[in-house]
């Protein structure tokens, strides 16, 4: 009977071992996910001043459109990099 014991325990300190692990690999996950989506919304945030910046200059909307459009290439949602207004 005593032998049982030692074997719950142990299979009990085992399960305990792995769902710390798994939620620790889980919680990085998630820090990692978070640290990208930030990284994205600043080169995002980064392009539009860029964009509003070529506006102020004088520069003609689409070449300011066209240089927010390759700034934010691969990060942005469709042609304008998330946001579109009227004009």
């Amino acid at each position: 009977m005593r032998t049982d014991q030692i074997k719950i325990f142990f299979l009990t300190i085992i399960t305990i071992f792995c769902i710390v692990a798994f939620s620790i690999a889980i919680a990085q996950e998630l820090d990692k996910r978070t640290l990208d989506a930030i990284a994205r919304h600043r080169t995002m945030a980064l392009a539009h001043e860029s964009a509003a910046k070529c506006l102020e200059s004088g520069r003609n909307d689409s070449v300011c459109e066209g240089e927010l459009q390759t700034t934010c290439a691969g990060i942005g949602v469709g042609r304008f990099c998330g946001m579109k207004h009227e004009q």
